[in-house]
């Protein structure tokens, strides 16, 4: 079926908790990219890393939004919500 293959690695990439870049290699492009304007560090690095499991998570939640309201669709009023239940509106976490 169409797709099909498509949801497989959805639910592969939301049952395992690592992220979806790797360290070594991520590292590598911020390097790479620190050349053209700057230099990443160690902690620069880590925090790359920690804002996009924060970004994956709210997906992860804005798509459970979305699943709720019978919808197959992400919509950016799915991300304002999870966004509003996690308390996130004042920029915490």
């Amino acid at each position: 079926r169409p797709g099909q293959r498509a949801l497989q690695e959805i639910r592969r990439y939301q049952s395992s908790t690592r992220l979806l870049l790797r360290s070594a290699p991520f590292a590598r492009l911020l390097w790479g990219l620190g050349h053209a304007g700057g230099f990443w560090g160690t902690p620069s690095v880590f925090g790359m890393q920690a804002a996009e499991a924060f970004t994956v998570r709210l997906l992860e939640d804005a798509y459970l939004c979305s699943l709720h309201a019978r919808r197959v669709t992400l919509f950016p009023k799915d991300l304002q919500l999870a966004r509003r239940l996690r308390g996130l509106e004042g920029g915490g976490i």
